[in-house]
C-alpha cells in the first residue's frame, strides 16, 4: 500500500506542470466552445470526457455545422487514433498482472503529454503513478475550459475573439518545431494548407463538409506520405 501511494504522489508531482499548461491551452478552447454556443456545463463534460484538444476543437466545427453521429465518430476516430498506439507502448511498460479495469482507467487518461511522461518512467510503470499524473493533469485540462467560458461571457466580443485563436497558437507552436528539422514534414504540413483550402474554395469540394473534409485529407496526405517516403526502421548491427 505505501509502495502505491509513493507512485500516486510522484505522479501528481510529475503532473502538475502538465496541469498549468492544460489550463493555459483549454482556456483559449473554452472560449471557443462558448463561441459555439455551447454552455459552460457542455464545456466542462466534453473536456472532462474527451481530453483531447484538437479532437475536441474539431468537434466544434462538426457541431456548428450541424453535422451528423456518424460524421462525429469517424473523425474523432481518425485524428485520436494515435493513442491507440501511445496505450500499446505504454502496455509494454506494465506488468502482465494488471487487471483490465486499471488498463481502462489509464487509457482514459493517455493524452500527448501524459504519455511522454509515463513512457519515460525508469522501470516497470505502475498504474498508481498514471492515476497520479491524471487526477492533477485532467482537473487542470477541465478548469482552463470552465475559465475561458466565464470569461466568454463577461469579455468584449473583440478580446474574445483575439483569445480564440490562442489554441491553434498551440498547434502552429507544436508543428513548426519538428518541421523544421524535417523536409518531408514541412511539406506535408504546407499541402495540407493548400489542400484544406482549397476545399474551400472549389465549388464540388467546398459543399463536403468541415468532418468529412477533416477524415479524407487526414487519410489521403497520411496515406501518401507512408507510400512516397516511408520511415526506415533502425536495425541494430
Amino acid at each position: 500500500m505505501e509502495k502505491k501511494k509513493a507512485e500516486w504522489l510522484k505522479g501528481m508531482q510529475d503532473g502538475i506542470p502538465i496541469c498549468l499548461g492544460y489550463i493555459a491551452v483549454s482556456f483559449t478552447f473554452g472560449i471557443v466552445a462558448k463561441t459555439a454556443g455551447l454552455t459552460w456545463l457542455q464545456a466542462v463534460v466534453m473536456s472532462a470526457a474527451n481530453l483531447t484538444s484538437a479532437g475536441q476543437l474539431a468537434s466544434l466545427s462538426i457541431i456548428s455545422a450541424a453535422a451528423g453521429y456518424l460524421e462525429m465518430a469517424m473523425t474523432q476516430l481518425v485524428i485520436n487514433l494515435r493513442y491507440c498506439l501511445m496505450s500499446c507502448a505504454l502496455s509494454q511498460k506494465l506488468d502482465p498482472d494488471v487487471p483490465l479495469a486499471s488498463r481502462m482507467l489509464m487509457a482514459y487518461g493517455v493524452t500527448d503529454e501524459i504519455f511522454g511522461v509515463s513512457v519515460c518512467r525508469a522501470g516497470k510503470l505502475s498504474p498508481y503513478y498514471n492515476y497520479g499524473l491524471i487526477s492533477v493533469a485532467m482537473p487542470g485540462w477541465v478548469l482552463g475550459t470552465l475559465l475561458g467560458v466565464i470569461s466568454g461571457n463577461i469579455f468584449p466580443q473583440r478580446v474574445v475573439g483575439a483569445l480564440s485563436i490562442g489554441i491553434y497558437g498551440m498547434f502552429i507552436a507544436v508543428i513548426i518545431p519538428p518541421a523544421k528539422k524535417d523536409r518531408v514534414l514541412a511539406g506535408l504540413i504546407g499541402a495540407a494548407m493548400a489542400a484544406s483550402w482549397l476545399f474551400t474554395r472549389l465549388p464540388v469540394l467546398r459543399e463536403i463538409s468541415s468532418g468529412f473534409r477533416i477524415i479524407i485529407l487526414t487519410l489521403v496526405l497520411a496515406g501518401a506520405a507512408a507510400v512516397l517516403f516511408p520511415v526506415k526502421e533502425e536495425r541494430e548491427e
